[in-house]
């Protein structure tokens, strides 16, 4: 089933697609501070962990441990990312695998309903990003042997990761 999951992300696109252990995912709490320091959504964003109701880091973590396999998604367009990463969620699901997740940085709406304060308009497909739930994407990328730079010009070519969690 992997690799057919793997075929599909390719085929709508993705730069890349990789399946790993969860041990190959570095959780490091530490990035809730890149995002409470440093991100314009914070406490705005529909998917931002400073939300009412957004899961503890220990508890995200905790959680996503119980899965086996993860598929890693890259893409230099966000919205590519994501699409892919819903897509094989849905085909994991109509496979069986009742309790597949996807996440990704959101790019479902051109401007988050949470910044004016309303509810999210996608909710059945909003999910959090992986620095919001105490993933170090850098350190799992780099780890995995794929690209992600810090960037030093808003020009430059963006790296956007998603994933699909499996059991």
């Amino acid at each position: 089933m992997i690799d057919k999951y793997i075929k599909m992300a390719l085929e709508m696109n993705a730069d890349h697609a990789v399946a790993v252990r969860v041990d190959d995912i570095v959780f490091d709490g530490r990035t809730i501070l890149k995002c409470m320091f440093g991100c314009n959504d914070w406490g705005k964003g529909c998917t931002c962990p400073s939300r009412d109701n957004f899961l503890p880091l220990a508890e995200m973590e905790r959680l996503l441990r119980k899965y086996k396999t993860v598929i890693i998604i890259h893409s230099t367009n966000k919205q590519i990312a994501q699409e892919v990463s819903f897509a094989l969620e849905r085909e994991a699901f109509l496979d069986g695998d009742a309790l597949a997740f996807s996440m990704s940085d959101c790019a479902l709406c051109n401007e988050c309903a949470g910044k004016q304060s309303e509810e999210c308009r996608n909710v059945s497909k909003a999910r959090p990003a992986f620095h919001s739930v105490g993933i170090d994407v850098f350190s799992t990328v780099h780890k995995l042997g794929l690209e992600l730079n810090t960037l030093r010009d808003k020009d430059e070519v963006q790296n956007w990761y998603s994933a699909v969690w499996l059991n």
